[in-house]
C-alpha cells in the first residue's frame, strides 16, 4: 500500500529534483580555518542529526551528539530479536527517483526490495474474499474524492466531518472505512482531527516503493560512523541567553557556539526540554498547533503460512484503524513465514494499554474470520508502542485542524543564530518522511556554515 498513493495518482505534484550538493558533503562551504574553535551540540541521534553531523564535521565545525537512548537512529529502530529485520519506525523509501534515501541507502549497504501495491487481496467480514473490481472501483472514486474534497473543506473542520457529511453512506461502509485508514489515516494522522484544508499537502517523489530488509537502521550506522555521539544523554534545559548556549544533559552542562535540535515534534510538544530564555512564540505556537500521529506496528511469525502468496491482505472489520491491513513479510524474506499489521490513530493509542496476549487475539479473530478457525497461533510476536514511548510520543507530523502550512517554517526557523531546529516536522514539503527529516538536518548544516 503506498503511502501518500492519492497524492501521486491524482493531484499532479511535479517530482522535484533536489540539488546534488544538499545531501553530499563534497562542497563544503566553510573551511577548517572557518570553522576552528567553533561547537555544534546536535540533540538527537536520528537520521536529520547524523545527517547534520557528518556534514558539519567534514566541514571543520567540533560537533557532539547527545542522544537519550543507547543506540543511534530515532525513530530508525529495528529489532532483530527474532533473526529478521523488524523496523519499528520507517519501513519504505517512498519514491526511490531522486529521493536522497535511495542513494544513501546504496551507501550504507542497505538492502531493499521493491513492494507491489497490486498484489493485494481484500476480505469482508466472514471470509468474503471482495472482487478487485470492487475493490478498485472504491479505489477510484477515493482518489476523486480526495482530489476534491479540500474545495468543501474550511479552517474549522477536519477531513471525516466533511467526508461524512458529503458521503454519509460510505460513513459506516466498511471498506470505506478501510479506505480512509489506510490511505489517510496512515499517511497523514488522525481523520476526526485531520484538517479538511490540508490533509494534501505535501510533495512526493516518483518511482516505485522499496521495503527495507535488512534494516533502515543501516542508515543511521553509516552516518554515525567516525561522530563523537554520547549515548544515554537525556537533554533537560538549554540555555541560549549568554554568548554560547549551555545543554544540560545527565545533570552535566555542555557549551557551544550553536545548538541544533532535532528531537521529535511529540517530544517539543511534552514540554520535556526547557529552554532559557522560552522560545518564540511563534515556535510555541506551531509545536501546539501541528499535529503528531501514532502509528503502531506487529510482527507475528508462525512455524508454517496459511495465508495468500499476495503482498499485501486486507481485511474490513467494523472497527476502523484496527489490524486490518497485513504485509505478507514472506514475499521478501522467503524462508520466514511472518505477517506484519498496524494499527492507526486513537485505536493505535489503545494498543499500548493491551497486553501481548490480548493483541494476539484481536488480530487472531481477524486472521481466522479469514481463513478459519483451525489456522495456528503464532509463533511470536512483536510490537510498537510509539504514544507512549518517551523519545518520540508519536510517530510523525501531520496537518491538523488549525495548522497552517507556516507553521513548519516557523518549526524550521532558526533563534538569535544560535539554536536551530530539524527534523520531519520542520520540512513544509516533505514532512513525516525519512527523506524529509535527512533533507532537514542538511539544510541546518548549511545554515550553520553559512555563519562562520
Amino acid at each position: 500500500m503506498q503511502r501518500r498513493k492519492f497524492i501521486k495518482n491524482t493531484l499532479g505534484y511535479p517530482i522535484l529534483l533536489l540539488t546534488p550538493s544538499l545531501f553530499t558533503g563534497s562542497c563544503n562551504k566553510g573551511t577548517d580555518n572557518d570553522a576552528k574553535g567553533k561547537t555544534v551540540v546536535i540533540i538527537g541521534a536520528g537520521i536529520s542529526g547524523l545527517g547534520a553531523a557528518k556534514k558539519l564535521k567534514e566541514n571543520g565545525f567540533e560537533v557532539i551528539v547527545l542522544e537519550a537512548q543507547d543506540k543511534v537512529g530515532g525513530r530508525l529502530s529495528t529489532n532483530r530479536t527474532l533473526g529478521i529485520s523488524f523496523d519499528e519506525g520507517a519501513s519504505w523509501i517512498h519514491g526511490v527517483n531522486g529521493n536522497p534515501i535511495t542513494s544513501l541507502a546504496q551507501q550504507a549497504g542497505m538492502k531493499t526490495f521493491q513492494t507491489l501495491d497490486d498484489s493485494r487481496k481484500s476480505y469482508d467480514t466472514g471470509g468474503v474474499l471482495r472482487s478487485t473490481s470492487s475493490y478498485n472501483t472504491a479505489e477510484d472514486e477515493l482518489y476523486t474524492i480526495l482530489n476534491t474534497l479540500t474545495n468543501s473543506g474550511s479552517a474549522s473542520q477536519s477531513f471525516e466531518k466533511v467526508f461524512n457529511n458529503l458521503y454519509p453512506a460510505k460513513a459506516n461502509d466498511r471498506l470505506w472505512k478501510f479506505l480512509l485508514s489506510t490511505y489517510v489515516t496512515f499517511d497523514t494522522g488522525d481523520i476526526d482531527k485531520l484538517s479538511s484544508l490540508l490533509y494534501n499537502e505535501g510533495e512526493e517523489f516518483g518511482g516505485g516503493e522499496k521495503i527495507v530488509t535488512n534494516g533502515y537502521d543501516t542508515i543511521a550506522h553509516h552516518l554515525a560512523n567516525g561522530l563523537n555521539i554520547k549515548l544515554g544523554q537525556r537533554v533537560s534545559k538549554v540555555d541560549y541567553s549568554s554568548a554560547k548556549a549551555k545543554v544540560t544533559h545527565n545533570g552535566n552542562v555542555t557549551e557551544a557556539d550553536f545548538v541544533l535540535i532535532t528531537v521529535p515534534l511529540g517530544v517539543l510538544k511534552s514540554g520535556a526540554i526547557q529552554f532559557a530564555p522560552n522560545l518564540p512564540a511563534a515556535k510555541i505556537n506551531a509545536i501546539q498547533k501541528v499535529g503528531m500521529n501514532c502509528v503502531n506496528k506487529f510482527l507475528l511469525t508462525w512455524n508454517t503460512a496459511f495465508w495468500d502468496d499476495v503482498q499485501y491482505i486486507s481485511y474490513t472489520p467494523e472497527i476502523k484503524d484496527k489490524f486490518n491491513y497485513f504485509v505478507n513479510v514472506k514475499k521478501f524474506h522467503p524462508t520466514v513465514n511472518a505477517l506484519m499489521t498496524f494499527a492507526y490513530a486513537n485505536y493505535a493509542r489503545q494498543t499500548e494499554t493491551m497486553t501481548d496476549a490480548q493483541i494476539t487475539d484481536e488480530i487472531m479473530a481477524h486472521l481466522r474470520d479469514i481463513y478459519g478457525n483451525n489456522i495456528p497461533n503464532p509463533t511470536n510476536m512483536l510490537r510498537t508502542k510509539w504514544q507512549t514511548n518517551e523519545n518520540a510520543f508519536g510517530a510523525y507530523s501531520y496537518t491538523a485542524v488549525g495548522t497552517e502550512m507556516q507553521h513548519f517554517d516557523d518549526l524550521a526557523e532558526a533563534v538569535n543564530n544560535k539554536l536551530f531546529f530539524a527534523g520531519e516536522h520542520t520540512e513544509a514539503d516533505y514532512f513525516s518522511t525519512v527523506h524529509g527529516a535527512y533533507m532537514s538536518g542538511m539544510r541546518e548544516a548549511e545554515k550553520i556554515i553559512d555563519l562562520v
